[in-house]
């Protein structure tokens, strides 16, 4: 009866080389991404006018997030989408506005980029006679939006944005994501891929 044939002390030396390498690989990647949630969301919460305000904002919007069913349908009931109209991505960001920075939900659907704040802002009504309260809400149409693009504070590489401009020259920063490359890479993909069915 023949013998099973050993694999060569060379090629086992190989083998755990090789697995020693991927695995090494893998630790640095899953590193690198906890190190770059770890300073986005320090950088989503000093947004915030305190710190404690901001992880107290982040929790009450999961909590409507659970009691509304998701953000899909926090999408919908936003704006008015219609049933054909399907949500692709959310994220937790600011948008930029002279006021300061709203704190809020962008949304990614396969008609539009839109924002909307977690919580109702006050202005006046007209004449200035009384305080209205409502949500801040920006929605920008793929086919009106121009550009998605990446950008970072150079004195402080940690302050990342993204800049969307319509086709009229408006633009639109949105900063102090919590997952920020995947938020610049659904971007980018929604409005290339859009451009394509346009095509």
């Amino acid at each position: 009866m023949p013998s099973p044939v050993q694999p060569s002390s060379r090629s086992t030396k190989e083998t755990v080389k090789n697995a020693l390498s991927r695995w090494g690989r893998k630790v640095g990647e899953a590193t690198r991404k906890a190190e770059d949630l770890s300073r986005n969301t320090w950088q989503h919460l000093r947004m915030a006018p305190s710190i404690a305000e901001a992880a107290v904002g982040r929790i009450a919007q999961g909590t409507k997030v659970l009691a509304e069913g998701g953000h899909d349908k926090i999408f919908r009931q936003a704006f008015s989408a219609p049933p054909d109209e399907q949500l692709r991505k959310s994220y937790a960001c600011y948008l930029s506005t002279a006021a300061g920075p709203v704190v809020g939900v962008l949304y990614l659907s396969t008609a539009r980029v839109a924002f909307c704040s977690d919580s109702p802002l006050s202005y006046e009504a007209s004449g200035g006679d009384r305080t209205e309260w409502s949500h801040y809400k920006v929605a920008i149409p793929l086919h009106r939006l121009r550009a998605a693009s990446p950008s970072a504070n150079k004195l402080k590489p940690a302050e990342k944005f993204i800049q969307l401009v319509s086709v009229d020259s408006h633009e639109f920063w949105f900063m102090g994501f919590v997952n920020y490359d995947s938020a610049v890479a659904h971007v980018q993909e929604a409005l290339s891929g859009f451009r394509n069915l346009q095509a």
